[in-house]
């Protein structure tokens, strides 16, 4: 196995933005272990314009939401491109039915790295136990790359990172500029609200803590991350309650997620509910405070590495066996504003230190 030159790498990781930016870690290693090798991401296509300028990335290939639910079209393009190049690693790192074709049609790959599934025996010659993926995300991701060991001796990467062209941010500067923000203050992007109702901790509360944080910190210049729809309607409303401060921006809007990349990379900090920007803004080195859902594990979705990053969840409160007798609802209510605005305090107080040194 040792005499196999890494020439080619395939990493397939479909599914949310999350998910995917943490996985960039896998390139990073891949790429820092094997300068040489080339390295293929396959993703869904309207999350891949994130990973266009990623140096451990050398080719991104996309798949539309049609590829994806037509099995005709889905099969057709993933035999085309195991057929066009051969791969020397195949890294599938959810192993579903639905991603086993790249592996199936190229079993001479020497390694077809998956997770440990009971249908994938036949198809990936490396197997992951899922009772072995201890640690954070990230550190689970990297247990797929441990295969390569028997190659040579790794050199691990636990950072995750997300690049943006230079004159993107420079453009999106500009638009916050020309929108009153003033760069000479801190700047805070705010995910006020979430995508799925469920993933939103209680919109009162949500106010208490703003309110706390506009009195203690007066410089502080708020940015409302949302979508349209049902998402822009409650940061609308967040934003009356608020009294409509102007320390409040309710009109800086990213339509895009490389604009959202250029937003974060000219912001100081990040905080709200967690989900895909935290981890966007995590990759790009700025630090955050977040609210977990009862469905998002605080120690699994907010590594630790060289970027300030914490949060708080139900777990904080109560053990997973307490936890066990509450419905969803009652979970996400026990976090409390009052304790929200204590570590997101802690946070700030820290960093508006070395903000002002700076």
């Amino acid at each position: 196995m040792k005499n196999i030159a890494i020439k080619h790498v395939l990493i397939i990781r479909f599914r949310q933005i999350g998910d995917a930016v943490l996985s960039t870690a896998i390139c990073n290693t891949v790429k820092k272990n094997f300068p040489d090798a080339e390295i293929d991401m396959a993703l869904n296509k309207n999350i891949a314009p994130l990973f266009q300028n990623h140096p451990a990335i050398d080719n991104v290939i996309t798949f539309e939401e049609n590829e994806r639910h037509s099995m005709r079209l889905y099969l057709y393009k993933v035999y085309e491109i195991m057929h066009k190049i051969h791969y020397d690693v195949i890294i599938d790192m959810r192993s579903t039915l639905n991603t086993l074709p790249f592996s199936i049609f190229s079993l001479s790959t020497p390694l077809r790295i998956g997770v440990w599934k009971k249908y994938n025996k036949w198809v990936h010659n490396y197997r992951i136990k899922r009772d072995d993926l201890e640690g954070d995300m990230v550190q689970q991701n990297l247990m797929l790359v441990t295969p390569l060991e028997k190659i040579k001796h790794l050199h691990y990467s636990n950072d995750f990172s997300i690049f943006v062209a230079p004159y993107r941010k420079d453009k999106f500067r500009d638009y916050m500029e020309n929108n009153g923000i003033k760069f000479n203050k801190p700047i805070m992007l705010v995910g006020v609200t979430a995508k799925l109702a469920n993933k939103a901790w209680n919109e009162d509360r949500m106010v208490e803590v703003l309110k706390e944080l506009i009195t203690a910190y007066p410089d502080m210049q708020l940015i409302f991350n949302y979508a349209p729809g049902q998402e822009e309607e409650n940061a609308q409303r967040i934003y009356q309650k608020l009294e409509c401060s102007p320390n409040i921006f309710i009109n800086i809007q990213a339509h895009s997620l490389c604009e959202l990349a250029a937003m974060l990379q000219n912001i100081t900090f990040y905080f709200g509910n967690e989900g895909g920007a935290r981890h966007i803004a995590q990759a790009m080195g700025i630090p955050s405070y977040v609210i977990c859902s009862p469905n998002a594990n605080k120690h699994t979705w907010i590594p630790q590495n060289n970027t300030p990053a914490d949060g708080i969840a139900a777990t904080d409160y109560l053990s997973s066996e307490e936890l066990a007798n509450l419905d969803y609802q009652q979970k996400y209510d026990i976090i409390q504003a009052a304790d929200v605005w204590k570590g997101l305090n802690f946070m700030l107080s820290i960093l508006m230190q070395n903000y002002r040194r700076s």
